[in-house]
């Protein structure tokens, strides 16, 4: 009987990368979106860049020499490179390009196509830690409403004044979209079905 073990993949704060860690990151589609994949890699710790990049990607050594040695605000894209090519290996050219365009887009505040989205019918309302949870942007009602009693949730980029707060037809845009955001880097869409 052969075995393999190899240690335990932590940050450079310590925290543990696994499954039973929060926001835990799968390689299943179906478990996780190629977006929030892309994601996951951009939050990435500013000194665990480089490491990462030998670990999960395979970019020349010498180009990963090149990104671990930028600092300040050029780190930023080291993270996005890191990110784009975790997603390629895992779930393709197509899916990384996606995830960086939509990504690209949720920050710059236009409508992005490829966040997570979610329909309400016509005349519907729906309260916002519904949506949030929905959409991912958190696991459960108790934690959407704390993260809205905390001032973390936005709605078309106004932050949610209190937990009983809905969507309804006057949030919709012209387009038929509502924007939610959770802190700066968790985006989706609730769109008028």
């Amino acid at each position: 009987m052969l075995g393999l073990t190899s240690p335990l993949i932590t940050t450079g704060s310590g925290a543990k990368m696994g499954k039973t860690a929060s926001g835990a990151v799968w390689l299943s589609g179906k478990r996780l979106s190629a977006y929030d994949y892309w994601q996951y890699w951009r939050n990435t710790e500013d000194g665990d860049v480089g490491r990462f990049l030998r670990m999960f990607t395979d970019l020349p050594l010498a180009e990963i020499s090149r990104l671990e040695q930028l600092k300040g605000a050029e780190i930023n894209e080291a993270k996005k490179i890191l990110a784009t090519e975790t997603t390629r290996l895992c779930h393709g050219d197509s899916a990384a390009r996606e995830a960086a365009d939509t990504a690209a887009k949720a920050f710059t505040g236009t409508a992005a196509e490829g966040l997570p989205t979610m329909m309400l019918g016509p005349g519907e309302r729906m309260s916002v830690i519904d949506a949030v949870v929905q959409l991912g942007m958190a696991a459960s009602k108790s934690e959407a409403r704390r993260l809205i009693e905390q001032g973390g949730v936005k709605l078309n980029e106004r932050t949610v004044p209190s937990a009983t707060a809905t969507i309804s037809a006057p949030d919709f845009d012209e387009r038929g979209t509502v924007r939610l955001a959770v802190g700066k880097k968790r985006h989706g869409l609730v769109k008028r079905g």
